[in-house]
């Protein structure tokens, strides 16, 4: 699929902007997709252009805290210092089920991403807890999940758990498209770690 980013301070942010690349795509040999930036997005586009597309994917990157701080976790300077990395989890996770039960979403995508600051701790912060409570998130609303290229993630600890709950998967990268898509070395890998099958792989509906 090929898709394009619309949301709050993006390029697009209309139904006019997402009908203009509908248009541009009509014929290809592609599914067309949207990639949902932000929590504002809902409110941005009408569910009558959202539902043109094949599928709709958004992740937890862009989320407000409890102060109204809006943040973006891959600028570190937006991100700030993270006085207290537990805290700032259970937010994320927080959020991150919020986007599952209240946005109309097929794919959770750049799963388990973690702001610089603390992403060393991946495995640590990433408790049995919160890996249960996100894919419990994610089964309960039938949405899918990423195994991402770039940032290699989420852990197969993460995808085994997913699996175990019936949550299917896809193969992906982050908006940079062919240059970190490689040949999906990393979802390759997840594929035999925990024993993926044709069956577990997520496609969009007829």
């Amino acid at each position: 699929g090929i898709a394009i980013n619309g949301g709050l301070n993006m390029p697009v942010t209309s139904d006019e902007g997402l009908e203009a690349f509908l248009r541009q795509m009509r014929g290809k040999p592609v599914f067309v997709a949207f990639q949902a930036e932000g929590r504002e997005w809902v409110r941005l586009f009408s569910q009558a252009t959202i539902e043109k597309f094949d599928y709709v994917f958004t992740d937890a990157m862009t989320w407000t805290d409890d102060n109204g701080k809006r943040m973006r976790l891959w600028i570190k300077d937006e991100v700030g210092v993270i006085p207290n990395a537990q805290t700032f989890m259970d937010t994320l996770v927080s959020r991150a089920i919020g986007i599952f039960d209240h946005e109309p979403i097929d794919i959770y995508v750049n799963p388990t991403f973690l702001p610089e600051q603390i992403a060393a701790d991946y495995d640590a912060l990433w408790t049995p807890v919160r890996m249960k409570a996100m894919v419990d998130g994610l089964a309960r609303n039938g949405i899918a999940m990423e195994i991402n290229n770039r940032y290699r993630i989420p852990s197969a600890a993460f995808v085994r758990l997913a699996k175990k709950s019936g949550i299917k998967v896809a193969c992906g990268t982050n908006n940079t498209g062919a240059a970190d898509l490689g040949r999906n070395q990393y979802c390759a890998q997840m594929i035999k770690a925990c024993d993926l099958r044709g069956g577990d792989f997520w496609i969009p509906p007829e």
